[in-house]
């Protein structure tokens, strides 16, 4: 089986993208040491690793930064447009409304904080 074991979504202000990922996805965001580097600041999605999906992190990193083009994480959610509705008030910006593709349901696109883009997907 292939899947995603993890993710790193690079920041710029922790505390500003932790706030804004904590409104509009609803969880919580935990500290997490980086035993081999301790200029690496992280806050992990709270994950027990025994769901289908990923765990992972948002990261602030001297080598990494924020920013469009790279990879993308797409979170699942019951109905996108929930997530969605948060997005603006938490700081961030909508890309794309609630759109459907096809027999695989609904995608959403939002701007972070950081200048991230993210998306959100339901089968709804």
């Amino acid at each position: 089986m292939r899947k995603v074991g993890w993710f790193d979504i690079y920041v710029d202000d922790m505390d500003r993208a932790q706030t804004f990922y904590e409104t509009v996805l609803q969880t919580e965001l935990a500290p997490m040491d980086d035993p081999s580097d301790d200029t690496v600041i992280m806050r992990t999605f709270v994950d027990d690793f025994a769901s289908h999906g990923a765990g992972g992190a948002l990261v602030k990193l001297a080598h990494a930064s924020p920013g469009i083009g790279g990879s993308m994480v797409y979170f699942s959610c019951d109905d996108c447009e929930v997530e969605q509705s948060r997005v603006e008030a938490a700081g961030g910006q909508i890309a794309r409304p609630k759109f459907p593709i096809g027999d695989h349901g609904f995608v959403s696109l939002a701007m972070d904080t950081e200048g991230n883009m993210i998306g959100f997907h339901s089968q709804r």
